[in-house]
């Protein structure tokens, strides 16, 4: 890897950490994520291709990171042994902001994944197939359904319209 894509760490700093609080949804181990994220690529820096985006080779990075946090996590639980760290998700001042992620949150996680990487950090199809490590159908399958889950979850709790509230036919 040239010094000119390591210098390019720092401009994907502010969407790394973004994404990484979208997986964790704890600011703390976001910071952890991307810490850990980096000192990957740069022990990992001769792997990625001269002229190759750097973007999403850290995402990737960033993803498989997280996957394997999770993994970890699955095995100290089934040998009871506490999680490092049993941090509630961080209330939002939106209530629409929280009612998409509780709704993303109950989305399949392989929906989640496609959603959270183009809808929100606006990779290409390609880009976040190659992140995941998936065929671009199978991504454009799971963002198909995911769109739709998530709308239907969304519909399912928005508030009712106000004529409703007041009794049959809106009296």
């Amino acid at each position: 890897m040239s010094s000119s894509a390591s210098d390019e760490f720092p401009a994907h700093l502010q969407s790394l950490r973004r994404y990484a609080l979208q997986l964790t949804r704890c600011r703390e181990r976001a910071d952890d994520l991307v810490q850990e994220t980096l000192a990957r690529a740069i022990a990992a820096a001769a792997t990625l291709r001269e002229g190759a985006p750097v973007r999403p080779w850290l995402f990737r990075i960033l993803h498989n990171t997280h996957v394997s946090e999770k993994r970890r996590e699955r095995v100290r639980a089934l040998h009871d042994v506490p999680s490092e760290e049993a941090v509630a998700p961080r209330q939002y001042g939106q209530v629409e902001l929280r009612n998409v992620l509780d709704a993303l949150a109950m989305l399949p996680q392989e929906q989640r994944e496609v959603l959270r990487l183009v809808a929100l950090e606006e990779f290409s199809y390609a880009e976040a197939a190659e992140i995941l490590g998936i065929p671009v159908g199978t991504l454009m399958s799971r963002l198909s359904r995911g769109r739709e889950a998530l709308r239907r979850l969304l519909d399912k709790n928005a508030s009712p319209p106000l004529y409703v509230i007041g009794g049959r036919n809106g009296r």
